[in-house]
């Protein structure tokens, strides 16, 4: 029998109170910082009965794309330190350092692309913010690599707790988010300290928050969790083609200003100019946040078929083109609006596939199943409720296949048996492979080269 080894229970208990401090404090901070972001937010766009005429809206997104693409221009030549200014890339590439100089930058970047009617969301600058924050506390407190890593995680899920209302699925979400298949256990109890800090700090300077109460979860049924399931597959067929639009239109911004050499300020211009003409035929509910889609959805409102794709498309477009704003609230407002309409062709309530559907798209473009399940408990409550998130969430999760909407986030591990990775590459530089086992087989019926052939030209994202 092992001897109990009361050195480590020493060394383990004063991890746990090193953590209560710093996690506490750096959520606290970023709680603050992310309450004064969202209160701006507030004022500048939570104003429901102001109407907007559509030629007023067609001259404010140009205005927008100019004075975002000024200010990102111009920010980032102000940072002199080399340093990427992504949480994702600090954490695998830069010990845990990010530049500060710069942390206003984006922020103010969201809020005129939201203020001006780009479709985006407001979660990214609450991360970067949340991210920098922490570096920078890492650096005052001159932690060594690895603790200074586990803070800027941290501050990315104080972050995102503070915006959607949702510690614990938001502290995960934080740590999940940095790699495709494998959660750094060592940065959960940090980065859900941050997170429980953030989210009560956030409720103490007056930040609203908006829970959902399903009033047409049926009990638990083997044929619901079956169709939920299959609505999660739709879902992950739906948060595919987002990913791809959204990097399509940053590839082809990117050809054009390289083709013409046109001044980088000026492409979000072009964005705003393209919004400005699609707005003509396409609703401006899409414009902005939409989560008042979102809301409507979740009520049992009848949706259209092809309400996502008007969202996913003017979110590409908006971002593709150099516009800054988060990218996990228009995945909220995508996932609703599947949801919401698939859900009747099976014999759903609206409101059930709505949830469901919402959490999917998620748990598919940011590859993060376990907050995603989390996040619809936090958000919806409910235990049989819980057991179709879960389907629905791994089930989206699989069907995108290793596709996500953070280019930074590496692939530590391929989400199929049928397949093998290099692993702990970028996506985008990693090579997925059909597996030797399953190439064997095929290479019966003469289909294992054509399909590894067929693999290989594939585009990655």
């Amino acid at each position: 029998m092992r001897r109990f080894n009361y050195i480590e229970t020493a060394v383990m208990l004063a991890t746990v109170l090193q953590w209560l401090v710093l996690a506490t404090i750096t959520g606290t901070i970023v709680g603050t910082g992310t309450s004064l972001f969202l209160h701006a937010l507030h004022f500048l766009t939570d104003h429901p009965a102001v109407f907007i005429p559509l030629w007023v809206q067609m001259l404010l997104l140009p205005i927008g794309g100019l004075l975002n693409g000024l200010l990102l221009y111009y920010g980032r030549r102000a940072n002199t330190t080399g340093l990427k200014d992504s949480a994702i890339a600090a954490v695998h590439h830069q010990n845990g350092r990010m530049p500060f100089k710069t942390v206003l930058v984006k922020p103010v970047a969201a809020l005129i692309t939201l203020a001006s009617g780009g479709s985006a969301g407001k979660e990214g600058p609450c991360s970067h913010i949340g991210g920098t924050l922490a570096s920078g506390l890492g650096r005052v407190f001159g932690l060594n690599v690895e603790l200074q890593k586990r803070l800027v995680a941290c501050g990315v899920s104080a972050g995102f707790a503070s915006v959607f209302g949702t510690p614990i699925a938001g502290a995960i979400y934080g740590v999940e988010v940095l790699a495709i298949g494998r959660i750094r256990h060592d940065f959960l109890f940090p980065a859900i300290i941050a997170g429980v800090a953030s989210f009560e700090i956030s409720k103490f300077w007056g930040i609203p928050y908006h829970y959902y109460a399903i009033q047409a979860l049926p009990e638990f049924s083997e044929i619901i969790f079956l169709k939920t399931v299959i609505i999660g597959c739709v879902c992950g067929v739906a948060a595919w083609i987002f990913v791809d639009l959204v990097g399509w239109f940053k590839g082809a911004f990117n050809s054009l200003r390289e083709r013409f050499n046109i001044w980088p300020p000026f492409m979000p211009l072009l964005g705003g100019i393209l919004l400005s003409v699609l707005i003509i035929f396409i609703p401006t509910d899409y414009l902005g946040l939409s989560t008042h889609l979102m809301d409507d959805a979740l009520e049992g409102q009848a949706m259209p078929y092809l309400g996502f794709f008007w969202k996913a498309l003017l979110v590409a477009i908006t971002l593709g083109s150099g516009f800054y704003g988060g990218i996990v609230t228009p995945q909220f407002v995508i996932g609703a609006l599947v949801g919401s309409s698939v859900a009747p062709l099976l014999g759903i309530h609206p409101t059930l596939g709505a949830a469901v559907g919402l959490v999917s798209v998620v748990a598919a473009a940011s590859n993060t199943p376990v907050a995603a399940i989390l996040m619809g408990v936090e958000l919806f409550g409910g235990v049989a409720g819980t057991v179709y998130v879960a389907g629905a969430s791994i089930a989206a999760y699989l069907v995108i296949g290793h596709r996500s909407v953070y280019p930074d986030q590496v692939l530590a591990y391929p989400k199929s048996s049928w397949m093998q990775v290099q692993p702990d590459l970028p996506l985008g530089q990693e090579k997925v492979r059909l597996s030797y086992g399953l190439l064997k087989w095929l290479s019966k019926y003469q289909l294992g080269r054509g399909l590894e052939k067929l693999w290989r030209r594939k585009p990655r994202r």
